[in-house]
């Protein structure tokens, strides 16, 4: 039995990231009003000197004074309106085949955990690990995340996922699609590329590493 591991966006949902979609899903129902968008705008202002580029990553500040239940409940209903043309079929198909092998597999990614929790839920996966924000009073704050799996923060995680299932890094299967997985996937046995940029896609192809592309519909002849 070994240990794989799924990034979320550009992994197995195309498009664009899952927390932007939701950011909109929220303002669509009525959810962000002036109270999030003014605290996502200071996020920006107070920590930019510590965060830099990253900051609009981390910046989860438009869910501020929210009720941890409502935007779990909000998660659960913007998952399930993901349509199947969204979610990238040679990964899922990966996903399902380590589960009917008997690993166990994990979600690994930086987008916010309640949107994790239910993406475990609609897999059937054994695990997720997103980005958890501050809560107070059952409410979400404006701080910063206290963990965010992007980068060598998600490479540095590796080494406690391993401890909690019992497994050494090198029997690890690994899918993700970004540069900035490199460090985590570099630490990994088995990395596989997933309609790779053009950083990941090239060092997979120096390393023989396994690439996934999804599949593009042929033309009709008419």
């Amino acid at each position: 039995m070994r240990l794989a591991i799924f990034d979320v966006d550009g992994t197995l949902v195309s498009g664009r990231s899952t927390e932007k979609r939701f950011i909109a899903w929220l303002l669509r129902r009525g959810h962000l009003g002036p109270l999030q968008l003014l605290s996502a705008a200071w996020f920006v202002v107070r920590w930019f000197p510590q965060f830099g580029r990253h900051v609009f990553r981390k910046n989860k500040a438009y869910l501020n004074g929210l009720p941890v239940i409502l935007v779990a409940d909000e998660a659960r209903h913007f998952v399930a309106s993901v349509p199947d043309s969204e979610w990238i079929a040679p990964a899922c198909a990966e996903l399902e085949r380590h589960k009917d092998c008997g690993d166990r597999v994990l979600l690994l990614s930086g987008t916010l955990q309640p949107i994790v929790d239910s993406l475990c839920d609609r897999f059937g996966v054994d695990g997720a690990l997103g980005t958890e924000c501050r809560v107070e009073e059952g409410r979400f704050t404006a701080s910063p995340p206290v963990q965010h799996p992007f980068y060598d923060e998600k490479a540095d995680m590796l080494a406690s996922i391993c401890e909690t299932y019992r497994i050494a890094a090198s029997e690890v299967c690994a899918y993700a699609d970004s540069r900035f997985d490199l460090p985590f996937l570099s630490k990994v046995g088995h990395p596989v590329a997933v309609c790779p940029d053009r950083k990941l896609g090239e060092w997979a192809r120096s390393n023989n590493y396994r690439i996934l592309e999804q599949a593009v519909p042929k033309p009709v002849k008419l």
